[in-house]
């Protein structure tokens, strides 16, 4: 069994988020580029994205499978079950991470019997190793796998274990919020510059905020209401800004996006 010191990982899609979490896993020097392989449709894209990361390009899936001992599947959800069966004779004994939405340890069981895999959710934080990945409770993973498995992703941040109907939630939260997260910055950074703030200065002071902030709400676990309240003094300033994002269903907003993906 392969450890953090020598494993060898492939990535059977190499998009978006993908390259996020070889970033990761480069930056980190848990997994160098030298020990990373991805395979691709538009091989010569892939060739340049690879090459620039000191990584492997492989010309098939078949040659993937064949160069290392952890697969993830990082193809769009609706490719997987025209590829991976294709592959289901090279990725028995494979340990397999999916990040594919929607593709959970039964579904996989389904299309690949026998097969070890874990189903997760990453998010594009990784790329900086302060992701949220969502790790589906059941797997068919064995115990050393299920280690390595795990210490791999811990490196790109933290991981949550979840049971398989909480999955698609969790996924949601981790995975979609960061484009939630960069529209307040956005226009909180508009604000900035409609009072003057050259936009460059805007942007780095909202982002430290917002990283501050969540930073202090994990260091001391208080809840989020009590954070609120201790910078709302009586008649003050903040309260009055609390107020109208309230009155501008700012809270409803939120919710509304996540009930969007999920129904």
């Amino acid at each position: 069994m392969p450890t953090t010191d020598d494993v060898k990982v492939g990535f059977i899609g190499f998009g978006n988020m993908a390259s996020a979490m070889a970033d990761g896993w480069i930056a980190s020097g848990v997994v160098p580029g030298n020990r990373l392989y991805a395979c691709a449709n538009r091989y010569e894209a892939l060739c340049e994205r690879t090459e620039s990361r000191g990584m492997h390009a492989c010309a098939s899936g078949e040659e993937l499978v064949r160069a290392v001992d952890v697969v993830v599947v990082a193809i769009k959800p609706y490719l997987i079950e025209d590829v991976l069966p294709e592959l289901a004779g090279a990725l028995a004994n494979k340990t397999i991470i999916s990040v594919a939405a929607g593709w959970d340890s039964k579904g996989y069981e389904h299309i690949l019997p026998g097969t070890h895999h874990i189903s997760t959710v990453p998010n594009t934080p990784v790329a900086i190793c302060e992701g949220v990945i969502a790790c589906e409770r059941k797997t068919t993973l064995s115990g050393e796998e299920a280690l390595l498995v795990h210490e791999l992703l811990g490196a790109l941040g933290t991981v949550v274990e979840v049971d398989s109907h909480l999955l698609s939630i969790a996924g949601t939260i981790g995975g979609c919020s960061p484009a939630f997260i960069a529209m307040v910055i956005e226009a909180l950074g508009d604000a900035a510059v409609k009072y003057g703030i050259p936009r460059a200065t805007a942007y780095e002071m909202v982002s430290q905020m917002v990283a501050g902030t969540a930073k202090l709400q994990l260091a001391t676990g208080q809840h989020p209401g009590a954070m609120k309240d201790a910078v709302c003094s009586p008649g003050g300033t903040t309260i009055k800004g609390v107020a109208a994002l309230e009155a501008a269903g700012m809270r409803s907003a939120f919710i509304k996006a996540i009930d969007a993906i999920e129904g």
